[in-house]
């Protein structure tokens, strides 16, 4: 066992090891999905002794099934020696929420254990609310306090090499599976901190996936597979939580392997699989504001390290210039994701973004740059069922005067709702032929004009 020395390092805080106390004062059951006081009480108890008495520092050398053993066994023993009425369930649970504590984080490891939740959202220590099915619901999880959550929001931007204080009060970060994580903070945040989780799927989702889960038909899905081999410039557009990066992924799995990828992110979650990939992550400021990368720069990096394709995770700045310049100059094929909710509101805030860098350009010039650097424009939206959908696929044709041509190729035909609260719908071609079917002919690449007769009746969702 890895215990300290007799005097501990805490020695300056108050005597909070257990003591023998009569049994009412500990909780006969804990709740089954909360926490009461009591169970947290003792809870408490038991870190504070834990903290006593293990040496924490020996305890890190240890991996992490080693050293979950050792402190389930100190655990135990305290238990033993406050003489706990708590069930054998009981006390595997408690012995289970103080390894998370120390090793993992806290009451937040049973949601990330569990698969089926997407999104984990901490509005203060008390509430914890979690998206499952596209549906948000309260868990009966909680924080002992606003220290708590914050010395856990502390240990995982610590992990990234990040910070988050008065100072630098917000940051996003990732967790060692690739989940997404943004935490803002009091004086921000007037509530108390805030945390927000953003799940990596641990299991790697394909275009089967999309197809079972109602988000694009078969036509569709062989619609984008041509459009990644055929080497287009792919801009995959639509709200918070409407599936960018997972299709984002998705079709980057149709990236041929003999391929060199550049990824770009501000946090790293892409999943690509291909053997020849540079990974490239910004950097915040640090205590002194100095040092930042931005992903404008990384893109204006990445153009000299002789990429084939370039993969931006989300354009929302400067960097779209840069981007589309790329684009522009030989490295087609490139994908990028952007917030907005509708085709053409991606394309107005791809022009707000050069005014945002800087450039002094006529509309129309900007439009141009716009018009030949892109392709395809894929339209996701989550509705209220809960549901990804792709409600639709635009070609962007060029310029007619001052404005960006666009056809529509695909679409979702919404048609109601069941008495389940479902939406019902179809996804249907449009009847439109793009002009690239030429050259994907001369590339080899399937692409048969019957996927495009509106005869077809489309697929009902």
């Amino acid at each position: 066992m890895f215990f300290r020395n007799s005097q501990s390092s805490r020695s300056h805080e108050p005597d909070t090891a257990p003591r023998q106390e009569s049994v009412a004062s500990t909780p006969a059951q804990p709740q089954v999905n909360g926490a009461s006081k009591e169970w947290m009480r003792l809870k408490r108890r038991l870190m504070d002794a834990l903290f006593d008495s293990l040496d924490l520092a020996l305890l890190e050398t240890l991996g992490e099934g080693a050293a979950r053993e050792q402190i389930a066994d100190a655990t135990a023993g305290l238990l033993t020696e406050l003489e706990s009425p708590l069930s054998a369930d009981a006390r595997r649970r408690i012995i289970k929420e103080i390894g998370d504590e120390i090793l993992g984080l806290g009451p937040l490891e049973p949601l990330l254990a569990d698969t089926s939740v997407s999104d984990i959202l901490v509005n203060g220590f008390e509430q914890i609310f979690v998206e499952r099915g596209g549906k948000l619901e309260l868990t009966g999880h909680r924080f002992q306090d606003d220290h708590h959550l914050l010395s856990i929001i502390d240990r995982i931007v610590s992990q990234v090499g990040r910070r988050i204080d008065e100072s630098s009060p917000m940051v996003d970060a990732r967790l060692k599976d690739g989940s997404r994580v943004n935490a803002i903070i009091p004086p921000l945040a007037i509530d108390g901190p805030s945390l927000s989780i953003r799940r990596f799927a641990v299991e790697r989702l394909g275009m089967d996936n999309l197809i079972n889960f109602g988000t694009l038909d078969a036509a569709m899905a062989h619609f984008c597979n041509a459009i990644v081999r055929g080497r287009l410039n792919v801009l995959i557009s639509g709200g918070t939580g409407s599936g960018k990066t997972t299709t984002l992924n998705i079709l980057s799995g149709y990236i041929p392997a003999n391929e060199r990828i550049i990824t770009i992110e501000d946090s790293a979650e892409l999943q690509l699989q291909q053997p020849h990939i540079v990974r490239l992550e910004t950097r915040p400021p640090n205590i002194e504001g100095r040092g930042a990368v931005t992903q404008r720069e990384l893109v204006i990096n990445a153009l000299r390290m002789r990429p084939d394709r370039i993969v931006v995770g989300e354009v929302r700045g400067a960097e779209a210039v840069d981007m589309l310049a790329a684009m522009n100059t030989g490295h087609d094929g490139s994908m990028t994701t952007i917030h907005a909710n509708t085709p053409r509101d991606a394309l107005s805030r791809i022009e707000n973004m050069f005014a945002m860098a800087g450039w002094n350009m006529p509309a129309k010039n900007v439009r141009a740059q716009i018009a030949s650097a892109l392709h395809i424009v894929l339209q996701l939206k989550r509705m209220e069922d809960g549901r990804r959908r792709l409600v639709s696929i635009q070609e962007i044709n060029g310029m007619e005067g001052d404005v960006i041509t666009m056809t529509e190729l695909f679409r979702f035909e919404r048609q109601g709702v069941d008495k389940e609260g479902n939406i019902l719908g179809s996804y249907l071609p449009t009847g439109n032929i793009p002009t690239f079917m030429d050259a994907f002919a001369h590339m080899g690449i399937d692409l048969p004009y019957s996927l495009f007769s509106p005869q077809l009746g489309g697929t009902r969702r």
